[in-house]
């Protein structure tokens, strides 16, 4: 069985599978490596999961927007 390595980048959201004790779906990148610290976008909790176990419950991400500098640039 592979296992599908998930491209997540400081800065993403993440929608999970399963609600925080909060309510909110969502959790922003804080730090990536092997450990990923997340950040709950309702409550503010922070907190340092180990990579594999976050992968298995990420719905979805989603990435920041580009700033509106760079667009104008075009």
């Amino acid at each position: 069985m592979e296992t599908k390595i998930k491209k997540i980048s400081v800065g993403d959201t993440l929608i999970m599978k399963k609600p925080h004790p909060c309510g909110s779906f969502g959790m922003k990148v804080l730090r990536i490596g092997s450990d990923l610290r997340i950040q709950c976008t309702v409550c503010g909790r922070d907190m340092s999961v180990p990579r594999v176990k976050l992968e298995k419950n990420i719905k979805s991400v989603i990435a920041p927007e580009h700033d509106a500098k760079a667009d104008t640039e075009r």
